[in-house]
């Protein structure tokens, strides 16, 4: 700011400075001491005046140019405030009306993302809940499917042994059948009693029952494990995402 003070006070001090070199050149034979003493001290107030000149411009350009650097910097808040009435007050006004329009701006800015990060807050928080609450239903749903393929797994490995006793016990009264077969017939006992039933053929018949009924005994342990096989594959492919 010293060099817009220097350009206004320069050319007015040497104005000043001409004009007394004139009015000496004019009269310089009837110039007495008195007379320079004179002009000393007018040379002195051109000097002060000029420099005086010079501050008085260039200090609201100054004030001007400050408030300008703190509104770049950004502070809107600022405000230049001059008591003149030339230029200078009304570029001082415009400066004014334009550092509130943008703070005003900005304001509106600040409030409306307030708004919008209120509004995200919360929908972020309901999506949040609403995923906590699903993945808490899916851990929930794993875990009784887990506990009913364990169910599953278990009825699975008896129904196994199940059959396994079951064709042990079809192989052992195919052997007591053959025993029976084997056995060497009875001398019949002459009396006058009535004559009992055939024990061979009362313990063929029962063997050859028990055998039926062990073979759908088996029969349907077969086809209750191929149900099981088939649920415990839909609930697999339940169980797999997508």
């Amino acid at each position: 700011m010293t060099k817009i003070s220097y350009k206004i006070s320069v050319p007015v001090i040497l104005a000043g400075f001409f004009a007394v070199v004139a009015f000496l050149a004019l009269d310089y034979k009837n110039i007495n001491f008195s007379f320079y003493i004179l002009l000393l001290f007018i040379a002195i107030y051109v000097f002060f005046f000029g420099f005086a000149t010079g501050q008085r411009f260039a200090s609201p350009v100054k004030k001007l140019l400050d408030r300008a650097t703190e509104m770049s910097k950004g502070n809107l808040s600022t405000r230049v405030y001059l008591e003149t009435k030339d230029e200078i007050a009304e570029l001082a006004k415009v400066f004014n009306k334009l550092a509130g329009d943008l703070e005003e701006s900005r304001n509106k800015e600040e409030s409306t993302e307030k708004s919008v990060d209120i509004k995200v807050k919360a929908k972020t928080q309901g999506l949040e809940e609403t995923i906590n609450a699903l993945e808490q239903k899916v851990q929930n749903r794993t875990i009784e499917l887990q506990r009913v393929i364990g169910d599953l797994n278990k009825f699975k490995e008896e129904a196994i042994t199940k059959d396994s006793e079951v064709v042990r016990l079809k192989e052992d009264v195919q052997k007591l059948e053959k025993r029976v077969k084997n056995r060497a017939p009875q001398k019949p006992v002459k009396n006058k009693q009535i004559k009992p039933k055939n024990p061979k053929k009362t313990n063929v018949a029962e063997l050859k029952k028990i055998a039926e009924d062990l073979e759908a005994l088996q029969k349907q342990t077969k086809e209750r494990e191929e149900k099981t096989e088939e649920l415990i594959s839909e609930i697999r492919k339940i169980k797999e995402p997508g």
